[in-house]
């Protein structure tokens, strides 16, 4: 078993065909089909079925597949590993974000890593935050940016506080509430809003500010991407919540100061049990020491 032949079937369980995976592996669609075949022949089982329509996973390739990632990882670790000890840095970072990062400039970050580490490869992955942390745990994501109300820290992960903010609201320009010096939120509950799903860090921020508050409110719309937040936003359909230092960077639309605005905290993640050269190198670019003790400012860094 040779670990083109995984890389090929990972390619083509997640394209969902083998001219995809064909391009994206850079080799041709004969080689790559002729690599498959030999591994399945070795084997004695099918990996995919094949019709004029579509490719799928068989119950053996299924099974197969958690087991070649690992094994793809692990390989790409070593190599990685062994290329760190004679002082080059290479392999693969998984970065995972929030929509609404504010506390660090991400892309000035990584335009710095990559200046430093041209040959590591970075995947970006926006999430919930209580996703990425699980995914952080697994070892899925390497290093994760956060949003959490302001009494709940990361679990099983190291932590780094960022910053702390609290939430505006926002609303359409031709709002009453978009000449208001500021509103409390009494006020806003007589509205109806456009938030995170439920259950979500994002939207716990705002449910339990008003629960403390002893109030309830509409959330008509749950959307996921921020920017639908904002066009829904636009149109009148609902007012929304968003961190203070993040809201100036939507376009038409009005923020209000919240008397007594829910807070949020910005956290850094990263694995307390599997570090890869590329992770522990990408913390020192953002000023953090790896054990989660000391640590500096992270670049673009903005007040909370």
């Amino acid at each position: 078993m040779e670990l083109q032949q995984l890389r090929y079937v990972i390619a083509v369980a997640e394209t969902g065909g083998f001219t995809r995976a064909a391009e994206r592996c850079h080799v041709v669609q004969s080689a790559l089909s002729h690599q498959i075949a030999r591994l399945e022949k070795e084997l004695g089982a099918r990996l995919f079925d094949r019709t004029s329509r579509r490719v799928r996973l068989t119950d053996a390739g299924a099974a197969f597949l958690p087991a070649a990632r690992q094994c793809l990882d692990a390989a790409e670790r070593a190599a990685a590993e062994v290329a760190a000890a004679v002082g080059e840095v290479r392999g693969r970072l998984t970065v995972g974000v929030i929509t609404t990062v504010a506390a660090v400039d991400i892309p000035a970050a990584l335009d710095d890593f990559r200046r430093r580490h041209p040959k590591v490869r970075v995947s970006l992955r926006v999430a919930a935050s209580e996703v990425l942390v699980e995914q952080v745990r697994q070892g899925a994501v390497d290093i994760a940016f956060l949003g959490l109300p302001n009494a709940v820290r990361p679990q099983g992960v190291y932590a780094r506080e960022l910053a702390r903010d609290r939430h505006v609201a926002v609303v359409a320009p031709g709002h009453p509430l978009a000449a208001a010096g500021d509103v409390d939120l009494a006020r806003l509950a007589e509205e109806v809003f456009v938030d995170f799903p439920a259950g979500t860090a994002g939207r716990a921020q705002s449910d339990r500010a008003f629960a403390a508050a002893g109030l309830s409110r509409d959330v008509a719309f749950e959307v996921t991407a921020v920017d639908l937040m904002a066009g829904l936003v636009r149109r009148g359909l609902g007012v929304a919540m968003l961190p203070s230092a993040y809201a100036p960077r939507l376009t038409g639309v009005a923020t209000v100061p919240v008397a007594d605005a829910p807070g949020r905290v910005e956290h850094l993640v990263w694995s307390r049990f599997s570090r890869t050269p590329a992770a522990t190198a990408f913390l020192a670019v953002l000023g953090v020491a790896p054990d989660g003790a000391g640590g500096g400012v992270s670049p673009g860094s903005r007040p909370g």
